[in-house]
């Protein structure tokens, strides 16, 4: 049975995809009113931070997995398979901290986070959380507003 701070990383991911299939493909391009990042380059962002936090934890899984380049950030099935590949990746590091608790007695720590498993999935969540919200912000305001069905939807956060 997988560990529930597993389980919890992979419905926030399942959500998240949930959202970035809401997104029509030219509102990747769309920025917030106030500039910054488009909102394809949002998700990038938030595929590079995983693999930052990857590289030095579990640097083996990081094979066949590459940051999203500025190139990519328009392309919504690119972007959804590195998402889901970095997701993973994420998902097997928290599930090797977690069985670094029982059986190694390191506390189920995150190497090179300094914390355990679960403050790691709160740290992931709440980074991703933020821009999930700057990217609801940017669509509003450039016109693209995402449907309330999914706005909604991303808070079921009941076991999947």
């Amino acid at each position: 049975m997988t560990d529930p701070i597993v389980r919890a990383w992979l419905t926030h991911c399942k959500l998240q995809q949930t959202l970035l299939d809401a997104i029509p493909p030219e509102a990747l391009l769309d920025r917030p009113a106030t500039g910054g990042r488009t909102v394809g380059a949002m998700w990038a962002h938030l595929h590079n931070n995983r693999l930052s936090w990857l590289e030095p934890a579990a640097p083996d899984l990081l094979v066949g997995i590459e940051k999203v380049g500025k190139e990519q950030v328009g392309d919504r099935l690119f972007l959804s398979a590195a998402l889901t590949a970095s997701a993973r990746a994420v998902a097997t590091l928290l599930e090797r901290s977690l069985a670094s608790e029982s059986s190694a007695g390191q506390g189920g720590k995150v190497p090179g986070f300094g914390g355990h498993a679960a403050s790691f999935l709160g740290y992931l969540v709440a980074h991703e959380a933020y821009h999930h919200g700057e990217i609801g912000i940017a669509l509003a305001q450039s016109g693209h507003p995402l449907d309330r069905k999914v706005t909604y939807s991303i808070w079921d956060w009941r076991d999947r």
